[in-house]
């Protein structure tokens, strides 16, 4: 996860919130990130975690004995445009072996078609 990506809290193995990652800064403590969060409630909230690599990357920790876990958050409208794009590159890289199967492509030359 990095800076201005969305996450849901999950607080208890629950959904507890979803907070903005405003910035992420090194600890002193090597491999270690102060992670600055904005957190959606009203009125909104700021919390400074400190947490290692794997936690910022959704790893399970603890805070106080309850389980805590981030999950980034991706956008409706982002995801189904992620899908299309999947599906037109399956494609494009389908194409190519369709065609040598099928004897290779055929050329149309205009030319040809308007003088008909």
């Amino acid at each position: 996860m990095t800076v201005n990506d969305v996450v849901l809290v999950y607080v208890d193995n629950k959904p507890g919130f979803y907070a903005r990652i405003d910035e992420i800064t090194p600890d002193v403590k090597p491999g270690w990130w102060q992670v600055q969060l904005l957190v959606f409630t009203f009125p909104l909230q700021a919390f400074s975690w400190i947490l290692d690599e794997f936690q910022l990357e959704g790893a399970d920790f603890t805070m106080g004995g309850t389980p805590i876990r981030l999950e980034p958050v991706v956008s409706p409208v982002h995801e189904d445009r992620r899908l299309e794009e999947e599906e037109s590159e399956a494609t494009r890289k389908e194409q190519p072996e369709r065609l040598r199967q099928e004897g290779g492509a055929k050329v149309v030359s205009l030319a040809d078609r308007r003088k008909k």
